[in-house]
């Protein structure tokens, strides 16, 4: 789901997410299982965890989970383990969080307006967890696409490359097989900003 042009904090961003969610290989991937919050999985949850999810939290930068990770493998919402982002789309924004250029699955994000702290911003959350994930911007790298999911390790989980089908996300196994050895891991932006201080 995007976000409406008049309410995003811009058109600009707009039309990046809406381009960025007709990107090859994704549209091809397809997804059997479900994906939902529930209380078990709620009470699994650390408080910074909570507080990121559920609270709209954000955590501080460089110092989490995340944040210089380069294993390969997928970024799975944390509570409801919906897919959202792989290894190979990440990068080094400099601003001390995980950033991605493009979510696995559009249908599995939801952006909205986010005016909180005086300022108007493009909230990422997950669409079947509806857990806080971050936010968006549009100062990403232009050969990617143009933008920065900009997301908090407290609402991610790592599932290694390694393990993909013993977690039941086997069908993203191409997303790995087919990354060029120069992927966006390597890329590199000095994105950081004051609207960074609270993300």
């Amino acid at each position: 789901m995007f976000a409406d042009p008049g309410t995003s904090g811009g058109t600009r961003l707009f039309y990046l997410i809406v381009a960025a969610a007709s990107r090859a290989p994704y549209e091809e991937t397809t997804v059997s299982a479900q994906y939902s919050k529930t209380p078990e999985a709620l009470a699994r949850l650390t408080r910074q965890q909570r507080r990121v999810t559920q609270d709209d939290a954000t955590e501080p930068a460089f110092r989490n989970e995340f944040w210089d990770k380069k294993d390969a493998g997928l970024y799975v919402d944390v509570v409801s383990g919906e897919p959202l982002f792989a290894s190979t789309d990440k990068y080094d924004s400099r601003s001390g969080w995980p950033s991605f250029t493009v979510p696995i699955d559009p249908t599995n994000i939801v952006v909205k307006t986010d005016k909180a702290f005086g300022m108007v911003r493009t909230e990422v959350r997950s669409a079947h967890g509806d857990s806080h994930l971050g936010h968006v911007f549009d100062d990403g790298p232009a050969e990617a696409g143009g933008l920065r999911y900009c997301i908090n390790s407290a609402s991610l989980r790592f599932v290694a490359e390694a393990d993909l089908e013993k977690e039941g996300y086997g069908d993203y196994r191409s997303l790995f097989s087919n990354a060029s050895t120069t992927s966006t891991s390597t890329m590199s932006t000095a994105s950081t900003s004051t609207e960074e201080i609270s993300r």
